[in-house]
């Protein structure tokens, strides 16, 4: 009786054993062992690879499982709507855009107060709140404007009756037109396609136009209306210096208007890349690409856009974020944790720091970064743009009310430069389409 006993309990614990060792190999496989997990839902395709290559040197030093994953381009939010509600699957790290952003997020952001990537700002007032709660902290801050060839210009400047003696003469639309234009005209002599890289309008180029130049009138309009926070409807003020630039993009181009819908943005990395024109829109991030495909820092730099508005002589570039980490408040506490010491790491580390601000070619927000020099020629030349004094502009079209509002903007650029559709189209998109939008995502609060 007593060997049977024995044999039973015996025969009991080894299964209480097994199951425990089932379940604590089920929990190492989220957890790491004990030590949380961190997936990082990652919003910059152009990085995509070197975020991982830094969470398998973190995983490397510490045994913590991360994990980054990163949807095609305007599939973010679609893809984040879907992978959060995989409960503790569900990224621990994801990412929003700013204000208008944030509101689809309420309910997952965890309060960062407490948190270095907070603590550790240069100035704390960039950071997302809500009320008392600290719901999102950018970990990048990025400049745009008119990438352009210094060789190239160079060039220019030294051809008979040139329009400019020096690049720093270019500071307005009509001096930025006046250069460009005579450019488009001797392009067979200084050897390009045109002044300025196709604006293309398929999906990898459109959000150029659509965003980031739509961004310009929004910042002229709101700064001279005092507007800080998501207006219900906008007037359009500086529509007329919208179309001054736009015109100017697609009459001096490399490609004829016909040809934009189909243009990707890899067409307009390899036509500046391969010296087939001078000006290029875009941002500090593009420097990966373009050193990609052969650029040299010492061959490019950057220009403010111009639309001709009243005292654009003293615009700078324009500068801000779109890249905010959240941490998920319904993920674990030790994932939240392993996120939280993940986030300290980047900023902190020597292997963290150099991923973001060299191998990403991020400018980022953080007293940690001080000793940190970037080797992203025109994040030095958006450094030395601020440290002139110039009025940098801010990055308003974080109040986008929708990604629809973009999307039909840019059908109507796309129908006016091809010469199917009116300015007033355009008007119609950026006024009346702004209202519209703005009443439908707000009419649950009605």
């Amino acid at each position: 009786m007593m060997n049977r006993t024995f044999k039973s309990t015996l025969a009991l614990i080894t299964c209480i054993l097994m199951a425990c060792g089932v379940f604590a190999a089920c929990g190492s496989t989220n957890s790491s062992n004990g030590k949380g997990r961190v997936y990082f839902l990652n919003f910059k395709p152009e990085v995509a690879d070197q975020w991982k290559e830094v969470a398998e040197e973190y995983t490397k030093e510490t045994g913590v499982e991360v994990r980054v994953e990163t949807p095609g381009p305007g599939t973010y939010e679609q893809v984040l709507k879907g992978e959060i509600s995989k409960g503790d699957d569900a990224p621990t790290l994801f990412q929003v855009n700013g204000p208008v952003g944030y509101a689809n997020w309420t309910d997952y952001t965890d309060d960062l107060k407490d948190t270095e990537i907070y603590k550790q700002l240069h100035n704390k007032d960039i950071a997302l709140k809500d009320g008392d709660k600290i719901v999102a902290v950018p970990y990048v801050m990025e400049t745009y404007g008119l990438i352009y060839n210094k060789d190239l210009l160079a060039k220019y400047i030294a051809m008979h009756k040139a329009k400019i003696k020096s690049v720093k003469e270019i500071n307005s639309f009509d001096k930025l037109k006046e250069v460009a234009d005579d450019i488009q005209k001797r392009k067979s002599d200084l050897g390009v396609d045109g002044a300025f890289t196709s604006a293309g309008f398929n999906s990898s180029s459109d959000w150029r136009f659509k965003t980031h130049l739509a961004n310009i009138p929004l910042y002229y309009e709101f700064k001279e209306d005092k507007i800080t926070k998501q207006p219900a409807k906008i007037k359009g003020s500086y529509l007329d210096g919208f179309k001054n630039i736009f015109d100017l993009y697609i009459k001096d181009s490399t490609v004829p208007a016909s040809e934009l819908e189909n243009k990707t943005g890899d067409d307009a990395i390899a036509e500046f890349a391969k010296h087939r024109a001078v000006f290029y829109q875009n941002g500090t991030w593009a420097w990966d690409e373009l050193s990609k495909v052969g650029m040299q820092a010492k061959e490019v730099g950057m220009l403010p856009i111009y639309i001709g508005a009243p005292g654009e002589e003293n615009q700078g570039l324009a500068t801000g974020s779109e890249n905010y980490w959240c941490i998920n408040k319904k993920s674990s506490a030790i994932n939240k944790k392993a996120t939280r010491d993940f986030l300290k790491w980047l900023i902190e580390s020597r292997a963290g720091k150099e991923a973001l601000s060299q191998k990403m070619g991020f400018t980022t927000p953080f007293n940690t970064f001080a000793d940190i020099k970037s080797d992203n020629p025109l994040t030095e030349d958006a450094v030395a743009d601020v440290q002139s004094g110039k009025i940098s502009v801010s990055w308003n079209f974080t109040m986008i009310p929708s990604d629809n509002w973009k999307n039909n903007l840019g059908s109507a650029l796309l129908s006016y430069a091809k010469g199917d559709a009116k300015w007033s189209d355009v008007k119609s998109a950026f006024v009346g389409g702004w209202a519209k939008e703005y009443a439908q995502s707000h009419a649950s609060e009605d």
